[in-house]
């Protein structure tokens, strides 16, 4: 009876990495490729600019000094 339950197991295992893994995977790696075409057709220097602006905008305060 285990080792029925352990190959039927094994089976479900062999099926879901083999079989079902490249279909769940798929939409995720077409949005990366979308991704990757956006962020391909905007130009360097754009997306230098842009994360300047976020680093000046969320940059750390300066610690204060500790007053007695």
């Amino acid at each position: 009876m285990f080792r029925r339950v352990l190959l039927w197991s094994l089976l479900a295992a062999y099926l879901i990495a083999v079989a079902l893994w490249p279909a769940a995977a798929t939409p995720v790696d077409l949005a990366f490729t979308g991704l990757d075409s956006v962020i391909a057709a905007i130009p360097g220097p754009v997306l230098l600019l842009a994360a300047w602006i976020a680093w000046l905008k969320h940059r750390p305060a300066p610690a204060k000094p500790a007053t007695a």
